[in-house]
């Protein structure tokens, strides 16, 4: 069992989890993942971690509630335990011989932008974070991320914290600007990623996205989680997270992610109700 050492609300969606986990916090690397199970009846959900602190033998998650996993999760409390929490899984990222990287995440994705940030930054590289969410309620880890950066843009779907816009508006001013970036990383929903690198790949700026799709086992066996890049077939808990965002296949990706959404909505209406009452035979 992983217990729950630390709850945060960081707003009405997400929340964030420390849970002691020792050997998976003794080899964590940015851009790796765990995948979690409740129970021995839950389904296997992956997380990128967040952060990690080797001497306490902690990982930090971020999750949103949107699913019957995330949110019964959302509703444990510190001092609770999980049965499994295994990894970390995935490619580490790499980030050799870079002077001045564009960290971009949207929404959730600040979460698994923030380690990048993290470790780039302790390692003397320039960062200009660059964040968006679609209201300043939802802004998270402004602190963290503010910390982790040389430079911090925030940016609101509808200017509600005084800067509207999309993150690939400050980019484009940033770049026109006259900023050199050795390296745009990219990680949220998949439209701002394939919107990104289409940005990126007008300039010749080598772009990196994370890829967050359907995944079970996370060792390669079940195909779930295939993702097409450069024309190849890659399966993203073996051969990523990270991709070039320039030969990802945004498009199929995306038709991908919609294909189990009606039976997400009906197995969240059927947690649901058994949350407020009896389900109806």
């Amino acid at each position: 069992m992983f217990k729950i050492v630390r709850k945060e609300v960081l707003n009405p969606s997400v929340k964030l989890m420390e849970i002691e986990a020792p050997y998976v916090a003794k080899k964590a690397q940015p851009g790796q993942f765990i995948i979690f199970r409740i129970d021995d009846a839950g389904e296997r959900i992956p997380l990128t971690i967040a952060d990690y602190d080797r001497e306490k033998g902690t990982v930090t998650i971020i999750f949103q509630e949107v699913g019957k996993s995330t949110k019964r999760l959302g509703a444990m409390e510190a001092g609770d335990s999980i049965l499994d929490f295994v990894g970390p899984l995935g490619v580490a990222s790499h980030f050799d011989g870079l002077k001045k990287v564009a960290v971009i995440g949207g929404g959730l994705g600040t979460a698994i932008a923030y380690p990048q940030a993290k470790h780039l930054h302790s390692m003397g590289v320039e960062v200009d974070s660059i964040v968006g969410f679609r209201n300043k309620e939802l802004i998270i880890l402004e602190k963290e991320m503010a910390a982790a950066s040389s430079r911090l843009f925030i940016a609101t779907d509808d200017g509600s914290n005084g800067n509207k816009g999309f993150v690939t508006d400050i980019l484009k001013r940033l770049i026109e600007d006259g900023n050199k970036y050795d390296m745009v990383i990219a990680i949220g929903p998949l439209i701002m990623m394939k919107v990104v690198s289409n940005l990126t790949k007008q300039y010749g700026i080598k772009t990196i996205v994370s890829m967050n799709p359907v995944m079970i086992d996370g060792t390669g066996m079940c195909g779930g989680c295939r993702v097409t890049v450069g024309g190849k077939t890659k399966f993203a808990c073996v051969d990523g997270p990270d991709f070039d965002g320039h030969e990802v296949d945004f498009d199929e990706a995306m038709r991908r992610q919609s294909m189990y959404k009606s039976e997400e909505k009906i197995s969240n209406e059927k947690h649901e109700c058994r949350l407020g009452g009896e389900v109806n035979a």
